[in-house]
């Protein structure tokens, strides 16, 4: 039981790290601009359900793309590390995709799609740190790292549904600090799957 928690707790912390719903928000308020309170609502349904489609979708054929193209758990586990500090680092230097940015006159649909769930909220980051959960797992933990994301969809629903009283209790400086500390913990957690995978490669001991 106590490993499940721990297994949990990982997950959780790995997701709301790379998601980050706090720090996502004034990029949601960013591209909602000029819409009614109900268009807002309906791009924060779309967008969070597309996401969790597309990331779910990876979790569940995720060892079928391994057998399928020949990748190894250990290599999976040292690319995605890789590609994990890429994206702390340039949280940690408060850089923004250019994806974060759309042309005005785009319809509802397509911000909700892209660039809301696709690359901001189901990036490769995310479908990343996803499949690496649950590489050489058992049902049990696939269905914890579901529900754990799940779980981090409502809360990202929740905090674009409600961005503009976030915005405005917390302030702009508080949300930079919480990415900081954020792109922080990514950082760690990208070295650790590092490590991790060459250890596995390596067969060596902890």
């Amino acid at each position: 039981m106590s490993e499940l928690f721990t297994y949990s707790l990982t997950v959780f912390t790995g997701f709301f790290a790379i998601m980050n719903p706090i720090a996502n928000t004034p990029i949601f308020v960013g591209l909602v601009q000029g819409e009614s309170d109900v268009a807002k609502k309906v791009i924060a349904r779309k967008s969070t359900i597309t996401a969790f489609v597309i990331v779910v979708s990876f979790i569940v054929i995720g060892k079928y793309i391994f057998d399928l193209f020949g990748i190894t758990i250990p290599a999976f586990k040292i690319t995605g590390g890789i590609l994990i500090f890429l994206v702390a680092y340039r949280m940690l230097r408060s850089e923004q995709s250019k994806m974060h940015h759309i042309e005005d006159g785009d319809q509802a649909d397509a911000i909700a799609i892209s660039p809301l769930a696709i690359p901001i909220l189901a990036g490769p980051g995310t479908i990343v740190t996803a499949m690496n959960d649950v590489a050489g797992r058992d049902y049990i933990h696939f269905a914890i790292t579901i529900g754990i994301f799940a779980i981090m969809i409502l809360l990202t629903y929740w905090a674009f549904s409600f961005s503009d009283k976030i915005i405005n209790k917390l302030g702009s400086n508080i949300i930079t600090v919480v990415a900081k500390l954020m792109g922080l913990i990514l950082a760690i957690i990208g070295t650790d799957m590092v490590i991790g995978g060459i250890k596995m490669a390596f067969n060596l001991q902890n």
